[in-house]
């Protein structure tokens, strides 16, 4: 969500800060802008859309200056217009912002009744006035920004600029994330490593709290109280960064097709028991789980394999609910917290919930620079590398890959799962890679079937045991790319509401491996096809003999393990959703509204 770049360089900053917004196009915005300093004075250029938009503007008036900052704005406070765009500037300073001030208002009616006149609607320009309004009374940048920050409620990670200094930039994070990139007589920071990786490899993050003055000649880092702390230098690869579209069309087709080498990647060292995460499985009674969005799906995935092959109970809630019903937890209890980002808001608020009441919290992320993977007791990292494409896909994948391989780990260690069982379960898993591999032959006819699918207005899916959260995250991929209304249920509530939406309009997806549910699911789909409901039947090829039913298309992938087979079934789901986005001529990677890392509620 928002993307923050800032520069002190050696030369004019315009053109770098405008290819680091662009590295950060993937996590969604509606309006961009930079600000340099020009001969000690502030001078911006913003634009509503995209960066296409604001590299116009600077075509016909450059703006030169080797002190800069640079911000892709996603609308939260005002609309997403040239005004609302950051950064947003006084006489004194220009600042970009990440997150919510949630008091924004009580401080901007104090600032008015000061006399202070405010050009913007958001939240952000009161964090702006404030600083500014401080420095009139004779604070020095740093004091001033220090005397802001314990006013502010809320989320943010902040970078300032000042009028007349050439060689300071002052940053501050709670709740966003910050990091700092070192240079040879530069200095950048920037909302994630990605944004930094054209410039420096030599990174230090900022933690919960802190503020960073940064020159030329390098940073000096404060806790929340301005007390001077430490803070770690890291080499991160450049390399791990790379993210470019190759020959496909679009960064979300590159990512579905990436999965079998990233999902191979991921399982290899997970299940290797030496470098599994120490924990005492038989002491857990139960398991909390907590994730918002696909990763939520992945952790209902995961709940299914946790109480068969471990035995263990599994409690599991969107982070955005569990984090405000003050949860019982069980006295030194497991908590898995699921993110791709590893900075999402409502994950991180329930991550320190669990902590607070003497949780061991492990952390399933993507990225192990991340601030759930630093808060985290132990973390098993995903390795999906970068993900650009808004809608989640091989992240997803990789999460499922990773809970699968814990939750044999929890059947082994608990006693469920004998040796000889567990081996022939992670040569099982180890196969997936290779049939997600084969179900990639079924783009052929997913692109015939998008065209159908395309002149939907509601679609249904539906599914049964582990394949259930698999027909919500097919659901999720649809409307979040092609906009078109589809939900995920349960195949068994069929007749508890949702059959009054079946006609012979609807596309009904049925995610379906012939396994022991089999038949039950069929029952549902005759029901569907009684009402004139169009079928979309995704199975396997026993699936496809035992249906006897007329579908709209059967998608027939290879026979596999019914409990590895979501991981696989993925790929059917989210093909789907892209071609029928990419027919429909969408934005299949920034679609409308939405950001790749919800750093806010």
């Amino acid at each position: 969500m928002c993307g923050i770049i800032g520069i002190l360089g050696r030369g004019d900053v315009a053109d770098q800060l405008v290819d680091a917004l662009k590295r950060l196009e993937y996590r969604g915005y509606d309006s961009t802008g930079i600000a340099t300093l020009q001969d000690g004075r502030i001078a911006r250029r913003r634009a509503e859309g995209k960066l296409r938009n604001l590299e116009v503007k600077l075509a016909s008036d450059p703006l030169p200056g080797r002190t800069g900052i640079g911000h892709t704005r996603w609308a939260t406070h005002g609309r997403p217009t040239e005004a609302n765009a950051h950064p947003h500037a006084t006489d004194r300073l220009a600042l970009v912002h990440n997150g919510i001030i949630e008091n924004y208002r009580e401080l901007r009616f104090a600032l008015e009744d000061e006399g202070v006149r405010f050009s913007s609607e958001t939240d952000t320009e009161v964090v702006a006035q404030a600083v500014s309004h401080e420095m009139a009374s004779g604070l020095d940048p740093q004091a001033a920004v220090l005397a802001v920050l314990p006013r502010l409620r809320g989320a943010f990670a902040l970078a300032f600029l000042f009028e007349g200094e050439e060689d300071l930039m002052i940053g501050a994070r709670r709740g966003s994330p910050l990091a700092v990139g070192y240079g040879d007589g530069e200095m950048f920071l920037g909302s994630d490593a990605l944004a930094l990786a054209p410039f420096s490899d030599d990174i230090t993050y900022l933690e919960e709290g802190d503020v960073v003055v940064a020159t030329r000649a390098g940073a000096s880092f404060f806790d929340e109280s301005g007390t001077p702390v430490a803070r770690r230098r890291q080499r991160i690869p450049v390399g791990v960064f790379a993210a470019e579209k190759g020959n496909h069309r679009h960064y979300m087709i590159k990512e579905i097709y990436e999965q079998p080498e990233v999902v191979a990647r991921t399982l290899a060292p997970h299940l290797d028991i030496e470098q599994a995460p120490a924990l005492d499985w038989k002491a857990q009674q139960r398991l909390t789980i907590t994730a918002c969005g696909t990763a939520f799906y992945a952790g209902l995935v995961a709940k299914y394999w946790f109480e068969r092959l471990g035995r263990l109970p599994v409690e599991i809630d969107v982070a955005s609910e569990f984090r405000y019903r003050e949860a019982p937890l069980p006295e030194k209890g497991l908590m898995i917290v699921v993110s791709q980002s590893g900075e999402t808001a409502d994950t991180l608020a329930g991550l320190r919930y669990a902590k607070a009441h003497g949780q061991t919290v492990l952390a399933v992320v993507n990225v192990p620079t991340s601030s759930m993977a630093r808060e985290a007791d132990l973390v098993a990292q995903t390795h999906a590398g970068p993900e650009i494409g808004v809608a989640s896909t091989k992240a997803f994948t990789c999460q499922l890959a990773t809970l699968f391989a814990l939750a044999l780990q929890a059947g082994r260690a608990r006693g469920h799962v004998s040796a000889q069982e567990a081996q022939a379960l992670a040569e099982t898993v180890q196969r997936v890679p290779g049939l997600m591999h084969e179900a990639m032959a079924l783009e052929p006819q997913i692109e015939a079937l998008a065209r159908d699918l395309a002149k939907a207005r509601d679609v249904l899916y539906f599914g049964r045991g582990a394949a259930f959260p698999i027909a919500m995250e097919g659901a999720l991929k649809l409307k979040e790319i092609s906009y078109i209304h589809a939900e995920g249920y349960a195949a068994g509530e069929l007749k508890h509401g949702p059959i009054a939406l079946i006609d012979e309009t609807t596309p009904v997806v049925v995610v379906a491996p012939y396994d022991h549910l089999f038949e039950k699911t069929i029952s549902n789909m005759q029901e569907v096809a009684a009402r004139g409901g169009r079928i979309v039947l995704i199975t396997d090829e026993e699936g496809a003999a035992h249906a006897h039913i007329d579908t709209l298309a059967t998608l027939v992938l290879p026979k596999m393990d019914p409990l590895v087979a979501p991981i696989a079934y993925a790929v059917p789901v989210q093909l789907i959703a892209y071609h029928t986005a990419v027919f429909m001529g969408k934005d299949v990677d920034q679609p409308r509204n939405l950001a790749k890392s919800v750093t806010v509620e």
